[in-house]
């Protein structure tokens, strides 16, 4: 801009041109801007790295095998130390595994899981049938023929067969009556045990169908404690599988 100084003298004064960077103020603006638009990325850098910390740092998740020496990956084995290592999917979950598949037959989960089912339930019956074997021997007394394979063939005497010598009891004449009844009751408990009610919604519906437990299977609470449960599986499914044998 020009101006007039006195004695006429004028004089013109450049002015500086304006810019940005030229106010010693501006420089502290800009690092604050600068640190707003930093700020919110170093934070989710650091939140990124505490979640990525914490992942990292998780602990493993516990094993469903109980605490017990018939189970994990510690447990006794077929043949012992001589068993070498078992497949994968025998991991010591389920009670009487011993790492022994060598026909890769429950490989499958789901397979494994309806054999094991099958398995338990054979053990219970062939247990009943053991009893039933040596139950007679024991008594004698008045039973016609206490030897177990042979008292079967009673049935088909004059008399028929008295259950534990006793006619009031059961007195079987007809093998086909006798088939059919046992048909019939083992096929109503294994149906209740296999839909795992009686009706919808009715008794027995929240029951384990292959352990129900409770207060009508075991009244005695033998299966209340975890630790002693599962021992009793281990000592069921081994006296299960002698009894089969």
């Amino acid at each position: 801009s020009c101006g007039r100084l006195g004695a006429g003298t004028r004089r013109c004064i450049k002015a500086r041109s304006f810019t940005p960077w030229a106010t010693s103020s501006k420089p502290a603006k800009m690092s604050m801007l600068l640190k707003k638009q930093v700020a919110p990325s170093a934070v989710s850098r650091r939140s990124a790295v505490k979640v990525e910390a914490r992942r990292t740092k998780a602990k493993p998740s516990k094993s469903s095998a109980p605490d017990s020496l018939w189970y994990g990956p510690d447990r006794p084995l077929y043949l012992g130390a001589l068993s070498g290592e078992p497949p994968a999917y025998l991991t010591g979950e389920f009670p009487g595994d011993y790492g022994w598949d060598s026909a890769g037959l429950s490989a499958d989960p789901e397979t494994f899981a309806r054999y094991r089912t099958i398995e338990v339930i054979h053990a219970r019956w062939a247990m009943l049938g053991a009893l039933g074997c040596i139950t007679p021997e024991l008594i004698g007394g008045d039973i016609a023929e206490p030897v177990w394979f042979k008292a079967g063939a009673q049935i088909f005497s004059e008399g028929g067969l008295d259950y534990l010598g006793n006619p009031s009891l059961v007195h079987a004449q007809s093998i086909i009556a006798t088939l059919a009844v046992q048909v019939i009751l083992m096929g109503q408990a294994e149906a209740f045990r296999a839909a795992g009610f009686v009706t919808p919604g009715g008794f027995g519906e929240d029951l384990d169908k292959l352990y129900p437990g409770g207060e009508y299977f075991d009244p005695l609470g033998l299966a209340d404690d975890p630790d002693t449960f599962a021992e009793l599986k281990v000592k069921e499914i081994k006296n299960g599988r002698l009894a089969m044998f």
